[in-house]
């Protein structure tokens, strides 16, 4: 990606979004790793320049370029490229299809869909369960039976289902506003600049930034408060739980009405 496409992206970003979502939406789409850390740099040291917290915006502009990917050797670039078989993830799954559903979608509000998610999300997420980083009981006992190729290919055969869908209908304007603009009474930063428009996803070649426009209401808000409550901390450096950190129980239901509804 080339400097003159960055800079047309910051030409177009009025047709975008209002004047709190510009840079949000310049930095999704600027998505090569020292180009990238760059340019996010660059705009959020026009948004310290432009707003009067200055100090805490340029904690989160050195926040966002730290949590950026980096050059790794290559015995662990094979071990996270996430090309895992779907065919044999189908099969594989068997278990997994009990709770999450054949094609992904779960039932059950409290178990999360896994259709269309990222792959690499997905087996970032079982390495996790597997290791005990994310605590869950179930889940750690399943993961734990798991093989390396064994998750790459069930986290290939989820993800290349029909992305998640959700009701539609939305009974709150007020996560809509947190989700596109954030909140900068609070130093919180928009969502849509990690987790793409309607929660769509963005960077489906990172781990960090899922896929969650569409996901199970009672799902999303209970991740949503542990991580507020630091009783999920496996986000990279935390990143989740600092910017969730000052909303309110409020705020996280809205966002998740919202989020559910995509």
């Amino acid at each position: 990606m080339s400097l003159r496409f960055c800079q047309l992206l910051l030409v177009l970003r009025r047709d975008v979004y209002e004047q709190n979502s510009i840079y949000a939406y310049a930095l999704v789409k600027i998505n090569s790793f020292a180009l990238h850390a760059t340019v996010k740099a660059i705009l959020w040291a026009e948004m310290i320049f432009l707003h009067k917290n200055f100090l805490v915006l340029f904690g989160l502009a050195i926040l966002m370029v730290t949590t950026m990917p980096v050059s790794r050797g290559d015995e662990s670039i094979k071990q996270d490229d996430g090309k895992g078989n779907p065919v044999a993830g189908k099969e594989k799954s068997k278990l997994c299809q009990g709770c999450h559903g054949e094609d992904g979608n779960s039932i059950s509000e409290a178990t999360p869909k896994l259709s269309g998610q990222y792959e690499k999300y997905i087996l970032k997420q079982l390495r996790d369960y597997k290791a005990g980083i994310r605590p869950h009981e179930i889940m750690n006992a399943m993961a734990i039976e798991l093989s390396e190729e064994d998750m790459a290919d069930v986290s290939s055969y989820f993800s290349i289902q029909v992305k998640m869908k959700g009701s539609g209908s939305v009974d709150t304007d007020e996560g809509e506003k947190l989700y596109l603009k954030g909140d900068r009474s609070q130093m919180v930063m928009a969502c849509v600049s990690c987790h793409g428009v309607k929660g769509k996803g963005l960077t489906p070649d990172t781990p960090m930034y899922p896929v969650i426009g569409g996901q199970h209401k009672d799902y999303l808000l209970k991740q949503l408060i542990d991580y507020r409550e630091n009783e999920r901390a496996n986000s990279q450096n935390s990143i989740m739980s600092r910017i969730v950190r000052p909303l309110s129980d409020g705020d996280l239901e809205a966002l998740a009405s919202y989020l559910a509804a995509q």
